[in-house]
């Protein structure tokens, strides 16, 4: 019975796997509006997909969460080319984030102090299902979540990491951790 069980434990695994790897989360189809933007940092092309969203009027406020205590907020405006308008009005560095369970309590804050409906995610398409989950499990459930997965061509090991990653995520949620 119990190499049966395990048997089926590690068929649906794999699946899973599978389903996980292959149909990676998409990019946004233009023109969708938020009241805020978030990326979270970590693989490239976030932060300029997420700027490139509010500098067409897409997204009003920024939070880039996670960013390294050493940025300031002028390297960062000189390193994303980021007019000084723009940085004082829309632009928030988020600096106390260190995991994307912690991305997720930052934004959720910055949501709040902001009083924002609804926030568009970026974050690298591997990584899209973990990280919307998170912050979907810590924000009101008013909130509207729009996806934006920044494509990429991600090894398999970045897929098996991350894909026990999530299933890790899941089950701490369903026993209640």
């Amino acid at each position: 019975m119990f190499r049966r069980l395990f048997s089926l434990l590690i068929i649906f695994w794999a699946l899973g796997f599978v389903w996980f790897s292959v149909f990676l989360p998409q990019p946004v189809t233009e023109p969708v509006r938020s009241d805020g933007v978030v990326a979270l940092t970590g693989a490239g092309g976030r932060i300029p997909h997420a700027l490139d969203v509010v500098r067409k009027g897409r997204a009003k406020r920024l939070l880039v969460s996670g960013v390294d205590r050493e940025v300031r907020p002028v390297e960062f405006a000189v390193e994303y080319k980021v007019p000084a308008r723009l940085m004082a009005c829309c632009v928030t560095l988020g600096y106390d984030a260190v995991d994307t369970r912690s991305n997720a309590i930052e934004t959720v804050r910055w949501i709040k102090e902001n009083r924002l409906r609804s926030v568009r995610l970026v974050t690298t398409d591997w990584h899209m299902r973990r990280a919307a989950f998170d912050l979907a499990a810590q924000a009101p459930t008013s909130l509207i979540i729009i996806r934006d997965a920044v494509p990429s061509q991600p090894s398999f090991r970045t897929l098996f990491i991350e894909y026990n990653k999530f299933v890790a995520r899941l089950v701490a949620w369903m026993v209640g951790w």
